[in-house]
């Protein structure tokens, strides 16, 4: 009996077992506390990583700000250097049609420069022949013979100018030229005869006939091999008819 009464104070007494309530709370809440849990660690640990790169003195919205006006004015300076050097493309054409304009100004200076030379030249002549010793020069004579190289080589340019004076003066002459040129090419002299044979009744030769009364320029370039030496010239006038030459001029050239 008293074994029964001990066991029996055990149960319900102080050395009694004890014995926890719990509540049940289904799985799919206790999912949606660990997930709540979940990101409000990870909002916490990503307000703490911000805070502290703000703390340290980078602010990435800031970074993000000048990152974006970087691009901007890089874009800015991209526009600026395409119309810079549009600019400098239309200025280098303008200077280049610039300097060819300057040069053909040149060229036409230098060209007038030269017939001003020849026609000053001329005019001194003309009023020599005015004189009583031009009217009794010969009737036909040779007021100038030149010859002067080109800028290519083996080009060569002529300029002569006839006057038909004294008893003739007045009178058509008619004739022809002719120029003899010495050379010396690897060694060799030779002579060329300008026109060549069979020439003088071509167009080629038509620039060394004369037709006039009083006087008449005859200009021209003749071409010899580049490799060739030009020492002289020889100019013969030749009347229609005549087999002998009515008057000629020699040129040395240097």
């Amino acid at each position: 009996m008293a074994g029964r009464f001990w066991k029996w104070r055990q149960r319900f007494g102080i050395a009694a077992p004890k014995v926890s309530v719990r509540t049940h709370v289904p799985w799919y809440m206790r999912w949606l506390g660990f997930a709540v849990t979940l990101a409000f660690s990870a909002a916490l640990a990503a307000w703490i990583y911000d805070a502290g790169r703000r703390f340290a003195g980078f602010d990435r919205s800031e970074v993000e700000q000048e990152l974006t006006a970087a691009r901007s004015e890089l874009g800015k300076l991209r526009d600026d250097l395409e119309r810079l050097r549009a600019v400098a493309n239309s200025a280098d054409s303008k200077v280049s049609i610039e300097r060819t304009a300057q040069q053909k100004l040149a060229q036409q200076i230098k060209g007038m420069e030269q017939d001003n030379a020849r026609l000053r030249e001329e005019l001194a002549i003309f009023e020599s022949m005015l004189s009583s010793e031009a009217a009794s020069a010969a009737p036909l004579s040779i007021l100038r013979f030149k010859v002067e190289p080109e800028v290519l080589p083996g080009e060569f340019r002529y300029r002569v100018l006839l006057l038909a004076s004294g008893p003739r003066r007045g009178r058509e002459f008619q004739g022809r030229l002719e120029m003899v040129v010495s050379l010396t090419e690897d060694g060799r002299s030779a002579m060329i005869t300008l026109p060549g044979p069979g020439e003088s009744e071509a167009p080629a030769g038509s620039a060394f006939r004369l037709t006039f009364k009083h006087f008449q320029r005859v200009d021209g370039i003749f071409r010899v091999s580049p490799k060739a030496r030009v020492s002289s010239v020889q100019l013969r006038v030749y009347e229609a008819g005549a087999s002998e030459p009515k008057v000629t001029r020699n040129v040395t050239m240097g």
